[in-house]
């Protein structure tokens, strides 16, 4: 198994070179990716007056949400790693002078509490299977929130429950040459918390209560245009980096290996239904202390 600071500086690296593709497609991921973390935010009610933390914020969509619940006395902070996505969300979300959510770059990792702690609430969305060390993660996490602190997030099951996920990266793979390693066992990647028990054990560690896991699945729904869907999953994948080094000629044939892939999921004329499978996880900082 690869050790933790390669992994880290994996994930740096790779979320550095990513990075323009999710800032290309920030209002499409937006509207496309609403229902990966509907049902956390669901399951977490922020309430008007409370302060919440998203981690793994990207382009802020998620966070102006949490602001909008919270408001107007409420306050809603989202991290991230990569600096271009953290400046993106502060370009797209803040306003000068105004009340509003505020965006901080740092890995969640390495920090002992994240700026503006403790927090009422921590919501995320797609992210905890990323952490090249998720217990450490995870710790920061329960130490950033207050004495009985809830936590509501998003992770996908497993790659059956989730079939139209790699096509992006098969799809365009054959055109754009070498792309970066696919995750191994429980490296950081889509599917490391897909083992419900593994996920369980984790959030133990790190001082986690009130764990639960459930299974939803939601359907992500996209528009009936070909170029612009294609273009947006592989500009969120791997693959993102090498599609944005090609030739517009390369580019086209990207996505046109992508569309084929993804045709079982498209109704002329309607669009592409994607069929998600996630897990739901829900759990609290211990109610007498979070260190």
């Amino acid at each position: 198994m690869t050790d933790t600071a390669t992994l880290r500086a994996r994930n740096a690296d790779f979320w550095a070179r990513t990075a323009p593709g999710w800032v290309h497609q920030a209002d499409r991921h937006d509207e496309i990716g609403r229902p990966l973390g509907a049902v956390a935010l669901e399951r977490l009610q922020p309430q008007p007056g409370e302060r919440v933390l998203d981690v793994g914020c990207g382009c802020g969509g998620t966070t102006a949400q949490l602001a909008r619940a919270v408001a107007p006395s409420g306050s809603a902070v989202g991290l991230d790693l990569a600096e271009a996505m953290v400046a993106t969300a502060r370009n797209r979300f803040t306003v000068p002078g105004a009340a509003g959510p505020q965006f901080v770059t740092g890995d969640v990792e390495t920090l002992d509490a994240v700026p503006g702690a403790p927090f009422d609430a921590v919501y995320s969305r797609m992210t905890l299977m990323l952490f090249a060390d998720p217990v450490a993660g995870l710790t920061t996490i329960r130490r950033s929130l207050r004495a009985g602190g809830r936590m509501a997030a998003t992770v996908f099951r497993e790659g059956r429950a989730n079939p139209w996920l790699p096509t992006a990266l098969l799809g365009a793979a054959a055109h754009l040459g070498a792309l970066p390693p696919l995750p191994i066992g429980d490296d950081p990647g889509p599917f490391a918390f897909a083992d419900a028990a593994r996920a369980t054990r984790l959030l133990t560690a790190a001082g986690f209560t009130d764990i639960d896991i459930q299974p939803h699945d939601v359907t992500l729904d996209a528009p009936d245009d070909p170029e612009a869907v294609t273009e947006w999953l592989i500009e969120i994948s791997p693959a993102s980096n090498a599609y944005r080094d090609a030739e517009p000629t390369t580019q086209k044939q990207a996505r046109d290996g992508v569309a084929r892939l993804l045709e079982r999921f498209r109704t002329a004329g309607a669009g592409y239904r994607l069929p998600t499978g996630l897990w739901l996880i829900s759990a609290h900082a211990d109610r007498t202390t979070t260190r």
